[in-house]
């Protein structure tokens, strides 16, 4: 035999060294150390959510030392929080999310409708639903489709604004009690400078609610009018976040809000004050469900029984979260008794007469009533502004009486007249349930907002050239 390698031996020995360098760095990839480490099992929730990165912590904290998630094997939680405008595509696109968690009725009736809620119906989970009372505050805390429970709220909301006293001192304003405060010329006084924060209801479902609760409570024609004042008044945020961000460091004098936002400004921000205007708003009920796309459909819904139980309650009193629980008897555990400011707002809240509103009625025109308030109020904002504050200095001033006034704050607010293939068309709101489908899947939201956005800077420059501004 020959004392050097042949050609096919070296090749051999190459091939060799090669596969154990490929072997080597696949074990470095999984762990290292030589040997590939095993992954855990267990099973992974996925949970898509509007609530907050601090809730996120909490639950995960909380939860995952409960005997529940060992006996069902969940060794982790994994939150997504998309734009609520998304959250149908996002769930029929990743097709392997378990819970939705959060949002309000509204978005959970859209995911109903489409067809990707799944009922509740085994026993044990049925079981601590009926511990749920059915309504709050003449607000539903379950809905049904076929008989079928297919969510149930976890927590409750009430929609006000936030106030900053202080500021609201300092300013020279009234203190406001009523939505109509917020659209007052006395808010306007300062203009340019703003006095309310409210964020574009296509980057927050809570203030959405409140766009669609004074559309409702108001009526179509007379709420967009008040719309208008509020936002010519105000400044839009891109988020309900940063809209309470603008309340808290005195930026402006009031944000309108949910009520959780209003509680923790209370708690962190000495001087902010809640207000729930009496008869002009709504108690939600802020739902969890299961999803039809869930891999883990039981593991799923332990998670459910925990958070709607006593123990998975107490995460809404956390002085980091400051939300109503659903539950009132979580108020007699040591938690819930070292929190009676809470409890004042939840019996508050409870005995609020509240108006008559209309679930479907608002998700009939939500995605229309959504792009328009962006297009028409947030878009050309400083529009907007020059146009109410002339307005508004004139009738100040005693340069127009009140009947001339109130006819100039209709005109800039009313629903807008644009020409469409030869013939005039006005946003309705037979017109809004109409186009409602159509901006909902994308197809007509950027003709629309162009056309919304050259009707409303021409009305804001007639009123400007009329009042001789």
């Amino acid at each position: 035999m020959s004392r050097g390698l042949t050609k096919i031996q070296a090749i051999a020995i190459l091939a060799i060294i090669i596969v154990a360098g490929i072997g080597g760095y696949f074990m470095f990839l999984s762990g290292g150390g030589g040997e590939v480490s095993e992954q855990p099992e267990g099973v992974v929730l996925k949970i898509i959510t509007r609530h907050s990165s601090t809730i996120w912590s909490l639950t995960k904290e909380k939860f995952l030392q409960t005997d529940l998630a060992k006996e069902y094997n969940i060794v982790d939680l994994k939150f997504l929080g998309p734009n609520p405008v998304l959250w149908r595509q996002t769930i029929e696109s990743t097709g392997d999310i378990d819970v939705a968690w959060g949002g309000g009725p509204t978005l959970f009736d859209e995911l109903m409708k489409a067809g990707l809620l799944a009922p509740i119906t085994d026993e044990e989970t049925l079981s601590v639903v009926a511990e749920i009372p059915d309504e709050f505050g003449g607000a539903p805390l379950k809905r049904l489709s076929n008989g079928e429970i297919v969510w149930v709220a976890s927590a409750i909301s009430s929609f006000g604004f936030i106030v900053n006293e202080p500021v609201l001192e300092e300013w020279g304003l009234p203190y406001p009690e009523l939505w109509e405060d917020l659209a007052s010329p006395e808010f306007g006084q300062l203009l340019p400078k703003p006095t309310v924060a409210y964020s574009r209801p296509t980057q927050s479902t809570s203030h959405t609610r409140i766009y669609e609760i004074i559309l409702q409570k108001f009526g179509w024609e007379k709420g967009w009018a008040i719309l208008a004042r509020i936002a010519a008044n105000g400044r839009p945020y891109s988020g309900s976040v940063e809209a309470l961000s603008a309340v808290e460091s005195g930026e402006v004098a009031v944000s309108i809000g949910i009520d959780f936002y209003g509680y923790s400004a209370e708690v962190q921000f000495p001087g902010n004050k809640y207000v729930l205007p009496f008869n002009e708003s709504i108690v939600n009920g802020d739902p969890i469900a299961l999803l039809k796309t869930s891999k883990h459909p039981d593991a799923a819904l332990a998670f459910i029984r925990w958070v709607l139980s006593v123990d998975g309650q107490k995460i809404w009193l956390d002085k980091k979260v400051n939300r109503m629980p659903v539950r009132e008897d979580v108020f007699n555990t040591p938690e819930g008794k070292e929190r009676p400011d809470l409890y004042n707002n939840y019996i508050a809240t409870k005995n609020n007469i509240g108006i008559p509103f209309d679930d479907n009625l608002a998700l009939s025109y939500e995605y229309s009533m959504r792009y328009y308030f962006d297009a028409v109020f947030a878009d050309v904002h400083e529009d907007l502004v020059k146009a109410w504050s002339l307005i508004v200095s004139k009738y100040l001033k005693g340069e127009l009486t009140k009947e001339e006034f109130e006819y100039w704050a209709y005109e800039l607010g009313k629903p807008l007249t644009w020409e469409e293939n030869g013939k005039k068309v006005t946003f309705t709101l037979e017109f809004a349930q109409q186009i409602n489908d159509g901006l909902r899947s994308g197809d007509l939201v950027s003709k629309y907002q162009r056309i919304w956005r050259d009707a409303a800077v021409a009305r804001y420059n007639w009123i400007v050239q009329q009042l001789g501004g």
